[in-house]
């Protein structure tokens, strides 16, 4: 069975790439080798960004040194760079190190790379508005804001600006998986805000979870994005979002190349659409193979046949 359009859409370019951290922790050639191994699947269209901490750019780059791409017109890897908080001393520091980084692999020869994202903890609005100023054009931040209490204040000093937010929805212990209620919380102020996200950890299954060994209840990426997509696109309010992510029944979302249906809301593609571009970007994960066998496992992906996301 085809994958439907409308399934496509929201799952184009969804996962970033996070090897690097726990529970997987890949080393650094093992997670290049698998990030370029997954790319270069016929289902890497899911993929986006590899994540990489900017203290291990270096590293990242003798590994790889042999894997990037070196021809004048090709498409260089694109990496998110995991900054020093913002209000940290060593910020700064950080984007002079990514500048140097994307110098050298502008050219060819170097291997084409760039960083062109990063993402950094902000709990202050002061450490953030700082942080916003220092930021170059050429680099778009995705700052993490704490989910526990109101979001609405962080969010705002978002709002306006060339900057999204960052949640975090798991994690190697229970108090770092966030409830239903808290995530759809946020989902509804930063679509009212007009404010993008991405989300990390914790989302390596399309529905929801209990994971034996953190232990947790874990959020399903499928849920959590079309609720994002609802709260974007119809203005759904936080009760209705919150029921989406904790639906655990694939049968419960109708998907067609013209349109998604979930909970009594009808989603065109086109608002799926404006939803990714614009508001629910990515999220985080160690492990794109999860994704991809449990969406194969309910015949919602086909194996080794699609060609693009949309």
């Amino acid at each position: 069975m085809k994958t439907p359009a409308t399934l496509s859409v929201l799952l184009d370019g969804l996962i970033d790439y996070a090897g690097l951290f726990p529970p997987a922790k890949l080393d650094m050639p093992d997670m290049v080798a698998t990030y370029r191994r997954v790319m270069l699947d016929p289902r890497g269209w899911m993929v986006g960004r590899v994540i990489v901490p900017v203290a291990r750019l270096a590293e990242f780059e003798q590994a790889a040194a042999d894997l990037l791409p070196d021809e004048e017109e090709a498409e260089p890897w694109c990496l998110s760079a995991l900054t020093r908080p913002c209000g940290d001393d060593g910020f700064a520091e950080d984007l002079d190190t990514i500048e140097a980084f994307n110098q050298r692999h502008a050219e060819p020869a170097a291997g084409r790379a760039v960083v062109d994202v990063i993402e950094a903890a902000g709990d202050c609005a002061e450490a953030i508005d700082r942080a916003l100023d220092l930021m170059p054009d050429t680099l778009f931040p995705f700052i993490e804001i704490p989910l526990a209490g109101d979001p609405r204040g962080l969010l705002a000093v978002l709002a306006g600006s060339e900057a999204a937010a960052k949640i975090r929805t798991g994690g190697v212990r229970p108090e770092l998986y966030p409830g239903s209620g808290e995530v759809a919380r946020f989902l509804v102020a930063a679509a009212a805000a007009g404010v993008p996200f991405k989300a990390t950890a914790g989302l390596h299954h399309p529905f929801p979870n209990d994971h034996p060994v953190v232990p947790a209840r874990q959020h399903g990426f499928i849920g959590v994005y079309t609720a994002a997509a609802a709260a974007h696109a119809a203005e759904a309010d936080a009760e209705t979002v919150r029921r989406i992510i904790e639906i655990d029944d694939p049968s419960a979302f109708a998907f067609d190349d013209a349109s998604l249906t979930v909970s009594d809301l009808h989603l065109t593609r086109d608002d799926l659409e404006e939803a990714r571009l614009g508001f629910a970007i990515s999220y985080g994960s160690c492990s794109i193979d999860e994704p991809w066998e449990d969406l194969e496992a309910i015949d919602w992906l086909t194996p080794q046949t699609e060609t693009t996301g949309s």
